[in-house]
């Protein structure tokens, strides 16, 4: 088989008449969420969980198999004899990558430099850390089952020379006024998939352009889109519609699915996000109620922050005072807020959990 030979962007034969419902309900939906976005306060405490789910969901696309909660006490008492320790490690590191981006975002816009330090991120220290990590790929690769010989792959990305022009003609295009930003997402998204750049890590790097795309065009107002769930949930369609894109030339299912899965994320986003904002509105009168003290937010934006936790952890990142901690915790436990997971166990701290934080994340 052939490298692939991209299509130059932007596409010019789409049927933009069949996008129409789509891009007026994906469009909507967006605009609601983030104006729920717009309502919370500081969505970087309050939304943490489900950004560290969408880095669950993404990298398990790719096999991993630890959940959210496995995360987040892995956090809490780090062991690097957890079972599935190189697991979680690929996961923090894709929030790292996330965090990176997100800062770079603040001075300077989405350019290829940045998908190549987010790269280095990504797989540092773990699985594919010696394909060149943080550059782009020189040597062929190709995609099928493990033991697939080129001759027999079920696709192709392009050679060398075309990779490095596909890549100038995907930044260009990243900046080009497209007619509807979430078709021009579709194609972007699509488009890098295609071009497989990288020697492993392609598919979270792929899946990070998009809430990073939204909030650089200002179409949400933090960069906290989570769309992995349905993806992950659709596997099999999403790499069948990305594949049709080179199989059949079929661009214009990959932009419906792409939009749909847009539309259905947006919905899901924004039912979560008006869930914690409950659940915090729930615990700034009960929690205040509970323990009585002025540090009662400090204590509630730590819950949902690190929902799973040591007391030490919760006293570094609280920065309340040790006595009034402890009695705060207690009060909490007594409650049934937050309750024990874990006993002391030589150096391995004591863990505790909010746990209708963690049921939201999962849900």
């Amino acid at each position: 088989m052939k490298p692939w030979i991209p299509d130059i962007l932007p596409l010019k034969e789409i049927n933009w008449s069949r996008f129409i419902r789509l891009i007026g309900s994906s469009n909507a939906e967006l605009a609601r969420y983030d104006g729920i976005l717009q309502g919370i306060i500081n969505p970087v405490v309050l939304l943490s969980p489900l950004t560290l789910q969408e880095a669950v969901l993404s990298s398990r696309i790719e096999g991993t198999q630890a959940t959210l909660g496995e995360v987040l006490e892995f956090e809490a008492s780090p062991d690097e004899k957890h079972k599935k320790y190189n697991d979680i490690r690929e996961i923090i590191n894709y929030r790292r990558a996330m965090w990176h981006a997100i800062k770079w975002l603040e001075k300077k816009p989405v350019t290829l430099n940045m998908l190549l330090e987010i790269h280095s991120i990504l797989l540092d220290s773990v699985r594919g850390k010696n394909k060149r990590r943080g550059e782009f790929r020189r040597l062929q690769n190709w995609i099928g089952k493990p033991g697939t010989t080129i001759e027999e792959a079920r696709f192709v990305p392009p050679d060398y020379a075309h990779l490095k022009d596909g890549l100038g003609n995907l930044e260009k295009y990243i900046h080009y006024d497209e007619q509807d930003r979430l078709v021009q997402l579709a194609i972007i998204h699509g488009q890098f998939k295609i071009l497989h750049p990288f020697l492993d890590g392609n598919g979270r790097i792929g899946r990070t352009l998009i809430p990073l795309f939204l909030y650089e065009k200002k179409m949400i107002n933090s960069p906290m889109f989570y769309i992995s769930k349905y993806l992950e949930e659709n596997r099999d369609e999403y790499s069948e519609r990305l594949y049709n894109i080179t199989n059949k030339r079929d661009w214009e299912s990959w932009i419906e699915f792409f939009l749909t899965a847009i539309f259905k994320q947006a919905i899901d986003n924004s039912k979560k996000a008006k869930e914690i904002l409950g659940l915090y509105e729930l615990m700034k009168k009960k929690i205040s109620n509970i323990i009585q003290s002025k540090h009662a937010i400090q204590a509630i934006d730590t819950l949902f922050f690190k929902p799973v936790f040591s007391t030490t952890e919760f006293l570094n990142i609280s920065k309340i005072p040790q006595r009034t901690t402890s009695r705060i915790l207690k009060a909490l436990k007594e409650e049934k807020i937050i309750k024990k997971i874990r006993e002391a166990k030589g150096r391995s701290p004591a863990l505790m959990v909010f746990p209708k934080l963690i049921e939201i994340a999962e849900d």
